[in-house]
């Protein structure tokens, strides 16, 4: 009667391998939904590695969410081999494990939006929307096969169980010696599981942990599980102040944040400029034409004619970067100079920190301020970041709709915002009503998922290539039609424009899927009066925490301010340098190079010419700036960590 008191044992692990093969499944489904942002993914990498990197998170992952379960099959009980007791477990193994499938699958979706897997972070980034149903349910719709898999999955789960119940016992010390011999193996398992090892030296892996295991770490994701990015970020402090520098006075020798106040120009004095920032919802540098000159052959005409119109009279980069791949990334980096690292500064403790921005450095020099954005007021958090950051006033959905001089509801698009052009135009039109000088900023958002334009131009701009494509057409055209009207107010000619994108988004052509193609944002300044900047393309590398800085270079400062970037128009092209942050990867742009730093490992794992597009080549260790780069970048991290933890991304009256 030995051979049936094993029955619970060998079932638990029948149902556990079942469970890691579901895992492998869908991650072979989140690579296939996005597979055109991992190319080469498996002829670059080695299997083996790809194994053993899965194998790890998965273990991980799996131990958390069936220890219950588990505990369930193993207790030395007598009563855990009845049919109801084991019905009771088999119920807990499904519902926590359809759990997992359906994160999986759900964040394959998610994933262009992000390129990332999802953390806990989400939550909050959601918490104000009042459209997730019709959202959810449009995505649904869209990935009605990734729904099919699900189930198909779930199916499998169910039908491949192996149920533990078992007759009453002979020998109850057979019993319980196997149960309890069998509990305590699972639990030291299960707690190295947890861990990614039992070594005494080894540290509980973390998500950054994943780009051991794939040579760029734009391809950590697929060897990643969704489920273990929630659990891993659950409560974490994602600020760790590292030690790079011994003293302040060694950190700050090599990069401070802070900014000195500057005197104003004359062209200030002669009359002060007024500042409009469009932010353009996911309007990546690969769309416009104009700053590829060299793609297809040198043939690519882009989506984007009236943009390419407005680079000609501007100042723009030609390296140019967003530092985060969200939204809310962008928001701080734009508007206050504060980059994404490890999450979004809005979704962490550090955002209660006191901030200010463009809008609260310029409210300080009597400019009247305001954030304009479509979506329901209070949308993404942007109206309380906006109010936090100086802007004074805010307009939103709820204010286009109370405005007689717009259609109301008729410009809803049904899902997220405003359609851009109608927004477009009553944000110039109420720019005319406010008391120059005035520094705004709009959020626009038709380019966006689920790639809809309004039906009168559908005809107008038709499916062609990506499905962004007829939306970025729609939206230049948008811009097009602001212009235009802002032309025609008296404050057009004394007002200094920046346009740039919060994020990338969809894409077609190689380059711009590389680990720091996913990063290429457009940053046009446009300046119609020509005393601030003269037109042309700067072959300097720019990033959007530059935004904040370089305004207030041209404008003045009175007082000195916090930005992780610097004022593009009084540093040398060859200093300037941007900063992002990609699957527990810091990548560093300077000296035409792309520097790759693992901060848990404290090594550069790859360094890129930015002439080498795909990032075929690795020369680490082959170029004298490598030892410089890691250097300021240390400082970089140093300097945000520290700041972030310590409360001081404002300069205060008495220094720091």
């Amino acid at each position: 009667m030995k051979a049936p008191s094993l029955r619970s044992i060998l079932a638990l692990t029948n149902n556990l391998l079942l469970v890691y093969v579901v895992y492998a499944l869908c991650r072979i489904i989140y690579w296939a939904e996005n597979m055109s942002a991992f190319p080469g993914f498996w002829s670059q990498n080695a299997l083996v590695d790809i194994i053993r990197g899965a194998l790890t998170f998965d273990t991980s992952a799996i131990m958390y969410t069936n220890v219950l379960y588990a505990v369930m099959m193993l207790l030395p009980l007598r009563m855990t081999t009845g049919r109801g007791w084991q019905r009771a477990a088999r119920w807990v193994f499904m519902v926590f494990n359809s759990l997992a499938v359906v994160i999986n699958l759900a964040d394959a979706a998610y994933f262009p939006y992000t390129g990332r897997r999802t953390t806990t972070t989400v939550f909050s980034e959601f918490a104000n929307e009042g459209n997730l149903t019709s959202i959810i349910g449009v995505e649904i719709f869209r990935h009605w096969y990734l729904v099919l898999a699900g189930v198909a999955l779930i199916v499998l789960l169910w039908k491949a169980y192996r149920d533990g119940s078992s007759p009453r016992y002979t020998s109850p010390v057979w019993f319980y010696l196997t149960r309890i011999v069998a509990l305590v193996a699972f639990a030291v398992l299960c707690i190295g599981g947890m861990r990614g090892g039992l070594s005494h030296a080894v540290r509980p892996i973390t998500v950054s942990n994943a780009t051991q295991y794939v040579s760029r770490p734009a391809e950590a994701p697929v060897v990643l599980n969704t489920p273990f990015s929630l659990l891993r970020t659950i409560g974490k402090n994602v600020f760790a102040t590292p030690s790079y520098f011994a003293t302040q006075e060694e950190l700050e020798a090599v990069y401070t944040p802070v900014h000195p106040s500057t005197q104003l120009g004359d062209s200030v004095a002669n009359g002060t400029p007024n500042v409009v920032v469009l932010i353009v919802e996911s309007f990546g540098r690969e769309y416009i034409g104009a700053l590829n000159p060299d793609l297809e052959g040198g043939t690519y005409r882009g989506y984007t004619p009236f943009v390419d119109s407005l680079i000609a009279q501007s100042a723009t980069f030609r390296w140019s970067f967003c530092n985060g791949r969200k939204s809310i990334d962008g928001m701080p980096s734009i508007l206050s100079g504060i980059p994404m690292f490890v999450e979004p500064f809005v979704l962490t403790p550090a955002s209660m920190n006191t901030v200010s921005g463009l809008a609260g450095e310029l409210s300080h020099r009597g400019y009247t301020t305001a954030f304009f954005h479509g979506a329901e007021n209070g949308s993404m958090g942007f109206q309380a970041f906006a109010r936090k950051t100086g802007f004074s006033r805010y307009y939103g959905r709820d204010e286009f709709y109370a405005s007689p001089a717009t259609r109301g509801e008729k410009d809803y698009d049904g899902l997220w915002a405003i359609w851009d052009e109608p927004f477009l135009q009553y944000y110039a039109h109420e720019m005319s009503n406010m008391q120059e000088p005035f520094m705004t900023a709009v959020f626009t958002a038709t380019s966006h998922h689920p790639f809809r334009i309004p039906e009168e131009y559908r005809d107008t701009f038709p499916e062609e290539g990506i499905p962004m494509h007829k939306c970025i057409r729609y939206t230049d055209h948008a811009l097009r039609r602001f212009f235009y009207t802002a032309r025609q107010q008296p404050w057009f000619d004394h007002t200094l424009f920046v346009l740039t994108s919060d994020h990338t988004n969809l894409s077609d052509h190689d380059f711009y899927q590389t680990d720091i193609g996913t990063f290429c944002s457009p940053i046009i300044f446009f300046d119609p009066s020509g005393r601030l900047l003269q037109p042309g393309i700067i072959d300097a590398v720019a990033q959007h925490t530059d935004i904040m800085p370089s305004v207030l270079g041209l404008l003045g400062s009175e007082r000195p301010y916090v930005a992780f970037g610097c004022d593009l128009f009084s540093t040398p092209p060859d200093s300037t340098w941007a900063v992002n942050y990609l699957s527990g990867t810091y990548q560093y742009v300077k000296h035409q190079l792309l520097l790759q730093y693992d901060p848990v490992a404290d090594k550069t794992r790859a360094v890129y010419q930015l002439s080498d597009s795909l990032l075929h080549n690795n020369i680490v260790g082959q170029r004298p700036e490598q030892a410089s780069m890691e250097r300021e970048l240390r400082a970089i991290i140093q300097q945000y960590m520290s700041r972030m933890n310590g409360d001081k991304l404002v300069v205060t009256t008495g220094g720091e």
